[in-house]
C-alpha cells in the first residue's frame, strides 16, 4: 500500500467511525496515559520567556487550517505595531543546523513547506527546529521580536505559553472521538475546555450541532471561513508573480469544458477541491500525502493542461513549474470577537514587552 493510501486509509477510518478501531481502544487508552504523564514532565521543566507566547494547533491529526491562522495573526500583530516572530518543528524539512532561518530564498527540503510559505507571505522572522524553546530564544535574542507565534506545538508542554488558540476542522471535529492510533486525537476533546480561544474552519453540520458534547466544548468557538482571493502564477522567482482575479484565470477559457487537473498534499484535500467546485471548476483531481516533496516526474501527467493548487503546493513545485501552473492564495477571515479578545490578551500583556 502507497503512502497516500494508507493516509486515506486511515483518515477515512477515524472520521468515518469504523467499528474494527475499537479493537485499538486498549493501545489508544496505553499512549494517552503517557501522554498525560510527558505533558505533566514536559509543563514542569517549562521557563517563561520575555515575551508572550501564543500557541496555534489543533488536538486532531490531518489539515485544519493553522497556516492561513498564523498568517492572518502575524499581519495583524504588524499592524499593531508588534516584531512578531514565528516557530515551527520544520516538519517535511532537513537543515543543515538548527534553529534555522528560514527566508523566501530557503530551499524548501531544508525548511519545509508551511514555514516556507509563512515567511513567504507574512514576510516576518521563521524559525524552525525540534527544539521550540531552542527556536523561541533566537527569535528574541537575533531577531528582537516582541511577540512569538508557534506553528502548531499545542502538545510541546516545554514551549511556555500565555495564549493557545485550538484550530478544528468544522467538518471533520474530533473523528470518531478516539486518540491515537484508534482514532485521530492526539489528546482528548476535554482540552478545548483549557485553551483561550477555538477557531472552527467552515459550518459545523446539523448533526454534529445536535450533539451536547459538541454544543459544550464549541460554544464559544469563533467561525472562519477560508476565503479565496486569487489566483498566482507558480514560479521560481516569486509567488507573487503574475496575478489573476478568480474570475480572470488565464490559461483557462472555458472552465466548464476544458480539462483542468487539480492537484494537492494537504491535510484534508477535499476542502481544497470543494472550493474548486465553488468557483465554478470542473477539475480532475489528485489528492497526495500531507507534506508531499513533489518533483516533475509526479505531475508529468498533467501534459499540457492547465494545472491547479493550493499555496503550500507551490512552494514545492517552484523549480519546476510549467506557465499553466496556477495556485489559489486563501484569506483566513475571522470575526471581530476573536480580534478583540486577541487585542485584550495583548493589553494585558503590555508590562511583558
Amino acid at each position: 500500500m502507497s503512502a497516500n493510501s494508507t493516509e486515506s486509509f486511515w483518515l477515512e477510518a477515524w472520521y468515518q467511525g469504523r467499528w474494527w478501531l475499537w479493537l485499538l481502544w486498549p493501545l489508544s487508552l496505553l499512549l494517552k496515559l503517557i501522554a498525560h504523564w510527558r505533558r505533566h514532565l514536559q509543563a514542569s521543566k517549562a521557563q517563561p520567556f520575555a515575551v508572550p507566547v501564543i500557541v496555534v494547533g489543533n488536538i486532531t491529526l490531518g489539515g485544519t487550517g493553522k497556516t492561513p491562522v498564523i498568517i492572518s495573526l502575524v499581519r495583524h500583530l504588524k499592524e499593531k505595531g508588534y516584531r512578531p516572530g514565528v516557530l515551527s518543528r520544520g516538519y517535511g524539512g532537513n537543515a543543515p543546523s538548527y534553529p534555522y532561518l528560514v527566508t523566501s530564498n530557503s530551499p524548501v527540503h531544508e525548511s519545509g513547506d508551511e514555514p516556507l510559505l509563512i515567511a513567504l507571505e507574512a514576510q516576518c522572522p521563521v524559525m524552525v527546529g525540534p527544539d521550540r524553546v531552542a527556536s523561541a530564544n533566537a527569535l528574541i535574542d537575533e531577531h528582537q521580536c516582541d511577540v512569538l507565534l508557534s506553528d502548531d506545538g499545542l502538545q510541546h508542554y516545554r514551549l511556555s505559553r500565555q495564549w493557545e488558540i485550538c484550530v478544528l476542522d468544522a467538518e471533520r471535529l474530533w473523528g470518531n472521538g478516539l486518540c491515537l492510533p484508534a482514532g485521530p486525537l492526539r489528546e482528548a476533546p476535554n482540552r478545548l475546555k483549557e485553551v483561550n480561544s477555538i477557531v472552527l474552519n467552515g459550518q459545523i453540520s446539523t448533526d454534529q450541532s445536535a450533539s451536547p458534547q459538541v454544543r459544550s466544548l464549541l460554544g464559544r468557538a469563533h467561525s472562519m471561513a477560508l476565503t479565496p482571493t486569487q489566483w498566482h502564477q507558480v514560479s521560481e522567482k516569486s509567488l507573487d508573480d503574475n496575478i489573476c482575479a478568480l474570475g480572470n484565470l488565464e490559461g483557462i477559457d472555458h472552465p466548464s469544458s476544458q480539462k483542468v487537473f487539480a492537484m494537492t498534499g494537504i491535510g484534508n484535500p477535499n476542502r481544497f477541491f470543494s472550493t474548486l467546485s465553488g468557483l465554478g471548476l470542473n477539475t480532475q483531481n489528485q489528492a497526495f500525502p500531507d507534506h508531499y516533496a513533489f518533483n516533475a516526474e509526479d505531475l508529468s501527467y498533467i501534459g499540457e493542461s492547465p494545472l491547479l493548487m493550493t499555496a503550500k503546493d507551490a512552494v514545492k513545485c517552484r523549480g519546476f513549474a510549467r506557465p499553466h501552473w496556477w495556485y489559489l492564495s486563501v484569506s483566513a477571515d475571522l470575526p471581530n470577537t476573536f480580534w478583540t479578545q486577541l487585542d485584550d490578551f495583548l493589553l494585558a500583556q503590555a508590562p511583558v514587552r
